[in-house]
């Protein structure tokens, strides 16, 4: 029975230092993307206008929305 507890105590530590060297390694930016911005510009991605929509009313008379 003393072999379990020892046994469940080593695994106790051994899951708080990975869990320690988890933290640490994403306080220092270990898993920041560093290759994906450099490749971004090559993905084929829509088209972003600045203009504003038009809307045909009833009358055949254009009205501008203004962007939200």
């Amino acid at each position: 029975m003393s072999v379990i507890y020892v046994l469940l105590t080593i695994s106790i530590i051994v899951a708080i230092i990975f869990f320690t060297a988890f933290i640490y390694s994403v306080k220092n930016g270990q898993y920041d993307d560093s290759y994906t911005p450099s490749v971004r510009m090559l993905f084929e991605d829509e088209l972003v206008t600045d203009t504003p929509k038009v809307v045909k009313t009833n009358e055949n008379k254009s009205i501008q929305l203004n962007k939200e």
